[in-house]
């Protein structure tokens, strides 16, 4: 997702320091215009969000034939 989207330095360390940075990034945007034009203090949102912990998944093997 990276390479395909471009990422000021506060979204990549979002996206690769964890919950604090997260947590910087959105206190930064509460007052930046969605694209409706309201932000995010308008309408209500809070700044905040929890990342969800990655959980391994393991495939199994088809039974039907496929």
């Amino acid at each position: 997702m990276l390479a395909s989207v471009p990422l000021s330095d506060a979204e990549r360390a979002a996206v690769d320091d964890g919950q604090s940075a997260l947590d910087q990034l959105l206190e930064r945007l509460i007052d930046i215009p969605t694209p409706t034009g309201t932000t995010p203090r308008e309408i209500g949102v809070p700044a905040t969000a929890t990342l969800l912990p990655i959980v391994a998944v393991n495939q199994m093997p088809s039974t039907n034939g496929e």
